[in-house]
């Protein structure tokens, strides 16, 4: 399989915006600077597996979906980020969309 780093960037830009975070926030949960982000969410540069390995964590996707766009099991992680990064107000108001599209289904 070869890796494109503008699809794996793509995808990485993707899940931070999702999860509400600015690229400097997600560059100092890596230990990196904002501009190695940049450049790895445009696809200009690849990344070490330490800097791979901390994606996993802070963005709650598996390897495979990063590098491959594989699609993961369902995972709850992402929902537990989006609502670390909710503003407090708005809270209630989330749980009760999904609850909403919950039942919807």
């Amino acid at each position: 399989m070869n890796l494109n780093n503008k699809e794996i960037g793509q995808r990485i830009r993707e899940r931070r915006e999702v999860i509400g975070y600015s690229r400097e926030k997600l560059a100092e949960k890596l230990d990196v600077s904002a501009k190695f982000c940049s450049d790895i969410e445009l696809g200009t540069r690849g990344m070490s597996l330490e800097t791979l390995s901390k994606l996993v964590s802070v963005l709650g996707m598996t390897s495979d979906y990063i590098l491959f766009g594989e699609k993961e099991e369902s995972s709850v992680d992402g929902l537990i980020e989006i609502f670390k990064n909710c503003p407090k107000e708005k809270v209630a108001y989330a749980e009760e969309l999904l609850k909403l599209f919950i039942k919807a289904i």
